[in-house]
């Protein structure tokens, strides 16, 4: 299942509705959500500096990660990243294939 790197910050109003409900309601929000894609949160940590909260989430396929982001995002509560995780046989592979790429000037 693909992973994914999620980095959070809250806006003002994310960050009351933290206050309101705990950060054991945020983790049950997105567990909700993410099983509701047939997807698991591996970790949730919250955090202070640049980011509030970071996950990594496996989900079936791009598309289930793509349809949270939207809907975060339009939520307004929330500035999120969402990095692709890549094990170390998936960069073999890569690796192993050709790609015919000239870069510029040459």
């Amino acid at each position: 299942m693909p992973k994914f790197l999620i980095q959070a910050t809250y806006t003002p109003e994310g960050t009351k509705g933290l206050l309101e409900e705990g950060a054991s309601g945020r983790r049950a929000a997105v567990d909700h959500v993410v099983a509701g894609l047939g997807g698991t949160v591996e970790a949730m940590y919250f955090a202070f500096g640049e980011d509030d909260l970071v996950c990594i989430l496996d989900f079936p396929d791009p598309v289930s990660m793509a349809a949270v982001s939207l809907s975060v995002k339009a939520s307004g509560a929330l500035h999120t990243r969402a990095t692709p995780l890549l094990t170390v046989d998936e960069i073999d592979e890569a690796a192993r294939r050709q790609v015919s790429f000239r870069p510029p000037g040459a």
